[in-house]
C-alpha cells in the first residue's frame, strides 16, 4: 500500500482564542499548502512558539496518520479541520504500530528520519475546542510522531513516502507509547528504546530520567 501525503500544512505562531475571554500564542494552527520547502530547521514559514517543548533539529517534521481522522470524526460527531493536530504531513498507511524510530523516508528530493513518539499536549484539545479529544489521543497513543531532516528539499501534496532504511531493532512508535507515555516500561524495555541511535535528544532525556527513577 502506498504511503502518501494527503495533507500538507505549515504556519507561523499566532494568537488562538481559548474559551470566552482568554487566548494563547501557539504554532498548532497551520494552513494547508500545495508545496513547502523543508530545511534542516523545519519547513520554511513554519515555526513553533514554545521552543522549550517543541521544535529543534531533531523535530523538524510532525506527521499524523490520516486514518485516525475517521475515528475521531465518528467518535465525537465532528468534522476536524485540516492539520487538526498541528501536523505538517497527514499521511496514509503509516500508523504508529507500523512506524519505527529510526525509519528513514524519501519524499521527493527530501529525506527524513523518525526520531520521537510524539507526546501530545493539551493544546490539541484547545485548538479543536474539545478537551476530550486530547484525552483520547493520549489514551489511544494515536499521537503521530516527529522526524529530523536528513536531506533538504521541496515536499508536495500527493507525494509518496518511500522507506529507504529501517533499523535492525524494531522499536515502533506504539512500543514507545506503551512504555513511556503510558508508563508500563520495565528496565529492559527502556534500555531497548535508549539503544536506538536515531532517538531525539529530548526523548532520550525523558527515557533516561524514567529509567533512573525506576532503578533507584
Amino acid at each position: 500500500m502506498d504511503r502518501e501525503i494527503v495533507g500538507l500544512a505549515i504556519g507561523e505562531p499566532k494568537e488562538m482564542p481559548v474559551g470566552r475571554k482568554k487566548s494563547m500564542m501557539t504554532g498548532i494552527i497551520k494552513q494547508p499548502v500545495e508545496k513547502a520547502m523543508l530545511t534542516q530547521y523545519g519547513f520554511v514559514n513554519d515555526r513553533s512558539h514554545d521552543l522549550r517543548h517543541h521544535g529543534g533539529p531533531d523535530r523538524t517534521v510532525c506527521i499524523y496518520p490520516a486514518e485516525h481522522y475517521t475515528r475521531w470524526n465518528e467518535q465525537f460527531q465532528i468534522a476536524l479541520p485540516h492539520a487538526a493536530f498541528g501536523e505538517n504531513l497527514t499521511v496514509t498507511n503509516m500508523l504508529e504500530k507500523d512506524v519505527c524510530i529510526g525509519d528513514v523516508f524519501r519524499i521527493g528530493r527530501a529525506i527524513i528520519q523518525v526520531t520521537e513518539a510524539r507526546n501530545p499536549c493539551a493544546t490539541i484539545g484547545k485548538r479543536n475546542d474539545l478537551s476530550e479529544l486530547f484525552k483520547e489521543v493520549r489514551n489511544t497513543g494515536f499521537t503521530g510522531y516527529l522526524c529530523r531532516t536528513i536531506e533538504v528539499g521541496e515536499i508536495c501534496l500527493g507525494d509518496k513516502l518511500e522507506c529507504i532504511e529501517r533499523p535492525d531493532d524494531l522499536v515502533t512508535v506504539a512500543f514507545c507509547h506503551e512504555n513511556i507515555l503510558h508508563g508500563h516500561g520495565t528496565e529492559e524495555e527502556l534500555i531497548r528504546i535508549l539503544e536506538v541511535e536515531a532517538l531525539s535528544e529530548r526523548y532520550r532525556f525523558d527515557v533516561e530520567t524514567r529509567l533512573i527513577n525506576l532503578v533507584t
